[in-house]
């Protein structure tokens, strides 16, 4: 929790630092830390009344409550402002205040979570469960400093500089690069494996839950030594000198490792200054740059969405090392892991073991040696299995969706009704209203104000006056992948192409924000290789993983489908699913084994799902099974080469392109 704790103290002595993002497994107390940070924040000065903490010293002078010339100064401590997952868009902006409007007939705005946040801390547990419209607020406010309100005749803009501190599970599902590049500095942690240090820990919970007030007292010491370091380094900061030495280094280190933009030099520089800031010194040594680098570039590295977060140690210190001045060779052993104490973990600086007990590796006494492959391994059925082969890199794919308009999770496939997304119409409420009209409300209820005894500026509104907004968006589906690893498609070119098909699907699948599954079938039967998840990482490390060989039970893999479509429904009957089959449509185990297979494909395409089978035959001779399998399935069937985007485009561009010939 090390690297937790500094990023926290950092953006609390600069909050230019651009806040934290803190990536871990469940059950780490990422949540406590965070929350435990408001108490150790400095107070700040506001003007007296002011809904949007502007700061008399420089008051907003767009501020909705201004102007605020000569007004009276308040001091209160920094807010800690949390935004759930589920929040609504009105409630983060603002909006306008419907018990003012109806009642007294004035236009009146009602400053949401931003307005509140601004000059302290917006946190967000969960943040990769955002919904998209809700990052597109923030990313907005976050790149501005301000928030804009246009809606329902208010036109408001205020200022919104707040901390962005959020918390996630990677297991989940990932953020978007947009709202991922906003974070100044990101942590990883685990739950310790040291057993006193476990011990210690359920320790310290049993004290707080048998005594909160006692628990908080014996530790008041020490987070008032805490909040008063953070208040002298505040003080330190402008007085620390950032060398042309060390903003060399800083550039080259992100050069080196060839991160997007500058965002990430303009992150590392203040974040290097805040350490040594909080560190008491006001010149920035090499050090802070070393742990700038490991807390401001690991989640700017990622290149597509399954590249894990991290930095290469060696590569930092070579990189830091070559624009060392000549004089200074740097601390013997490497340099320093940080002003906060514990330097890095040992990265391959001891040396290497040699003589009887050396680990056997690449090289041995006679120099370089190659691996023989592995053969074949036979399993109890007598069929071989090859061992996984690599995938072929992912690429942008055509977009699949489910027909109709479905009501499922905000996302980014099908058509759907949603929280978010265009006004497209009013109606009549369906049960509790979720989201008044109130334009189409208003219109409801004029004709009737006269025969109501309207007598002042107020309108008197019936039940029967509401109405509700219907928003056309897009939705996320449950992308449940059927994979054929059998002997008829272990050829290692051919299931190269094939997983890398299937991974670029996985891809599209995370961007899209979809849940995804994954059966696969092979010698005698199927087996759910990948339970319906968020985490489309875990999805991609299960395919490569993926052995081939054996027989085709292709009815199985069906029926497997079919029975975890039917469990998921029942969890969550909204999200709708769409079948990809990935097949060249062989299946044996049986003289009638396509038959078979055809009356399963009948009975989910009974059940409504949408389907499509990616076909995977290849050959000169070719048997067309894979697109009967998809007529059964009533889906589309697309080959490996129509499943690239590029090429559909290239395929519009040039029928078009035949069509105006022949006008001319």
């Amino acid at each position: 929790m090390d690297d937790l704790r500094l990023g926290l103290l950092l953006n609390a002595v600069s909050p230019a630092v651009g806040g934290v993002l803190v990536r871990g497994e469940k059950g780490t107390a990422k949540s406590t830390m965070v929350r435990a940070l408001a108490g150790l924040l400095p107070s700040i000065a506001t003007v007296a009344g002011c809904r949007f903490a502007c700061d008399p010293a420089a008051p907003d002078p767009q501020c909705p409550d201004g102007p605020h010339r000569g007004a009276a100064a308040d001091e209160r401590p920094a807010y800690l402002v949390e935004l759930p997952v589920g929040v609504s868009e009105d409630r983060v902006v603002g909006s306008l205040d419907l018990e003012r409007a109806l009642a007294e007939g004035v236009k009146a705005y009602e400053p949401g979570l931003l307005a509140k946040a601004h000059r302290g801390v917006l946190y967000i547990d969960e943040v990769n469960l955002l919904q998209d419209h809700l990052v597109d607020l923030l990313l907005d406010a976050a790149a501005m400093g301000r928030s804009y309100v246009e809606r329902e005749g208010v036109s408001v803009r205020h200022a919104a500089r707040f901390l962005l501190v959020g918390t996630m599970n990677p297991e989940e599902g990932e953020l978007r690069p947009q709202l991922l590049d906003r974070f100044g500095l990101t942590v990883e942690i685990a739950a310790t494996r040291d057993a006193d240090e476990r011990a210690e820990v359920v320790r310290r919970r049993l004290a707080y839950d048998a005594d909160p007030a006692s628990f908080a007292a014996a530790w008041a010491a020490e987070e008032q030594a805490l909040a008063e370091r953070i208040g002298a380094a505040r003080e330190l900061l402008p007085s620390v000198q950032l060398s042309d030495l060390a903003l060399r280094q800083i550039t080259a280190v992100c050069a080196a490792f060839e991160v997007d933009g500058l965002r990430a030099d303009i992150v590392m520089a203040r974040a290097a200054v805040a350490l040594a800031a909080w560190a008491g010194r006001t010149e920035v040594l090499e050090e802070d740059v070393r742990k700038a680098a490991q807390l401001a570039l690991p989640h700017r590295r990622r290149r597509n969405p399954f590249d894990a977060p991290g930095l290469d140690e060696e590569q930092l210190d070579r990189t830091l090392g070559e624009h060392r001045p000549p004089e200074d060779d740097g601390p013997e052993g490497g340099p320093d892991g940080g002003p906060d104490g514990g330097g890095p973990d040992n990265g391959g600086g001891a040396p290497e073991p040699s003589g009887p007990d050396a680990p056997v590796g690449d090289e041995g006494a006679d120099g370089p040696q190659d691996a023989p492959p592995a053969p074949p391994q036979q399993r109890p059925g007598g069929s071989r299995e090859s061992s996984p082969v690599a995938a072929d890199q992912p690429y942008r794919t055509r977009l699949f969706k489910v027909d109709g308009t479905g009501r499922g999770a905000q996302g980014r496939r099908s058509p759907a009704e949603t929280d978010a997304g265009h006004t497209i119409r009013a109606r009549r409420p369906q049960g509790k209203l979720a989201r008044l009209h109130l334009s189409a409300t208003l219109r409801a209820a004029a004709p009737h104000q006269a025969a109501r005894g309207r007598d002042g500026r107020a309108l008197v509104l019936r039940r029967d006056d509401l109405r509700e907004q219907v928003r056309r968006g897009r939705e996320s589906n449950l992308v449940l992948f059927v994979v054929d690893a059998s002997g008829s498609m272990a050829a290692r070119q051919r299931m190269t192409a094939v997983k890398g098909a299937v991974l670029s699907l996985l891809m599209d699948a995370y961007q899209r924000r979809d849940k995804i599954g994954m059966v696969t079938f092979r010698g005698s039967g199927a087996e759910l290789a990948l339970p319906p998840t968020s985490s489309v990482e875990v999805g991609a490390a299960r395919l490569e993983q993926l052995p081939t060989g054996g027989r085709t039970p292709l009815e199985a893999g069906l029926l497997r489908a079919h029975e975890v479509l039917r469990v998921e429904r029942l969890r969550d009957p909204d999200r709708r699913a769409l079948l990809v089959v990935v097949t060249d449509g062989r299946a044996t185990g049986s003289r009638d084994a396509v038959a078979r297979s055809h009356r399963a494909a009948g009975l989910l395409a009974g059940q409504g799902v949408a389907s499509v089978v990616l076909d995977c035959e290849s050959g000169p001779v070719r048997l067309g099974l894979a697109r009967e399998l998809a007529a059964h399935l009533h889906g589309d069937a697309v080959s490996l080469d129509e499943l690239r985007a590029e090429g559909v485009a290239s395929l519009v561009r040039e029928t078009r392109t035949t069509m105006m010939r022949k006008a001319a």
